[in-house]
């Protein structure tokens, strides 16, 4: 059983990812609003393709809950009826929940194919959160974080559903981005905490090397919440069509030069922490792979400041900073149980 709650919680944090890079490309291609009403997308459950199906038509069928574009107003069938010759205004009420009346078939199905990611990604979060009772006895920390994970989940969702309603607004995007980060680091202490290890490495914890790489990993959180201060400074600006493309930069704010520095102190922890894993010769590609993505990182913020914030480079910026979070707090986690038993067989 803890070899088949071990791949769950692998695939639950593969799945996680996945819809934070989802979540990424909606930002970086406008499409947040693109289902305007949750959980269904103008009121259907497969969205529509063309603006014929918002629009109210003589002798068409329609459902309660379908959304209907009149005069750039949305309005939502109160009851399941067929349209007569005429429209009849009783049939409809106006959606309250925002004014955003636009239909963009690129935007609805980015959207919406970001949902379907978003509800796939229960399916084995809900099962690691059930099966994880058999270990209840053995080790009760498991179930614990799994139901933990499950229970975030649905809090990510509600918010998503919030941030829809109030039509994007900003600081609740930022607390859905941290509310990702939390399943993710919920499922990496899964993963370590279910793996099987094989000790190999007979030493005693290095204490520096873990304060190293646990002030590394506070600050990329900070560097991250600073990320996404800086992009919803960048959603604003975008919205005034009189600025240039090279004036971007200069109408951000002190906290974009104050990111763009910032990230040298986090890269340096991280990097110095990558470093003393492997002079301990405590894990092997690991830290390697964690030097790789903070230069990885380095290239991409360079191209966002001097390419002037290309949209296409936003979404793998993000997902640098969520993979460098990720794998440092799985090296953090795994180095310290490996010494840590060790030290208790000795």
């Amino acid at each position: 059983m803890q070899r088949i709650l071990y791949r769950l919680s692998v695939i639950s944090l593969v799945c996680t990812m996945l819809v934070m890079l989802a979540g990424s490309i909606v930002r970086m291609t406008g499409s947040g609003m693109g289902c305007p009403d949750w959980p269904k997308c103008f009121g259907y459950m497969i969205p529509p393709t063309d603006v014929e199906t918002l629009t109210w038509s003589p002798n068409r069928s329609f459902n309660e809950g379908n959304i209907i574009i009149v005069d750039e107003v949305l309005l939502v069938a109160n009851a399941d009826f067929t349209a007569g010759e005429e429209f009849n205004e009783s049939r409809w009420k106006p959606y309250t929940k925002h004014d955003y009346a636009i239909f963009n078939p690129f935007h609805t199905w980015v959207e919406f194919i970001n949902r379907l990611i978003g509800a796939f990604t229960g399916l084995p979060v809900l099962a690691l959160a059930l099966l994880s009772l058999t270990m209840i006895r053995k080790d009760w920390i498991v179930p614990l974080a799994s139901f933990a994970g499950l229970f975030l989940l649905g809090f990510e969702a509600w918010l998503g559903k919030i941030v829809v309603d109030g039509n994007l607004v900003p600081h609740q995007i930022t607390y859905h981005m941290f509310g990702a980060l939390g399943l993710v680091a919920i499922f990496v202490f899964l993963v370590v905490r279910l793996k099987s290890v094989d000790f190999v490495f007979k030493m005693k914890r290095n204490n520096t090397t873990v304060l190293i790489g646990s002030i590394g990993l506070v600050l990329l959180l900070v560097q991250i919440f600073l990320g996404t201060n800086v992009r919803e400074e960048v959603d604003a600006i975008g919205k005034s069509s009189l600025i240039a493309d090279d004036q971007w930069l200069e109408r951000l704010s002190v906290i974009f030069k104050f990111h763009r520095t910032f990230s040298l102190v986090v890269i340096g922890l991280l990097g110095w922490f990558a470093i003393r894993l492997i002079q301990d010769h405590a894990i092997s590609a690991g830290p390697r792979m964690l030097i790789v993505l903070l230069v990885g990182e380095v290239l991409v913020g360079m191209g966002l400041a001097y390419l002037e914030l290309p949209a296409a480079l936003q979404p793998i910026h993000l997902m640098f900073a969520v993979f460098d979070f990720a794998l440092a707090f799985f090296l953090l986690l795994y180095y310290r149980r490996q010494t840590t038993r060790l030290i208790s067989v000795a």
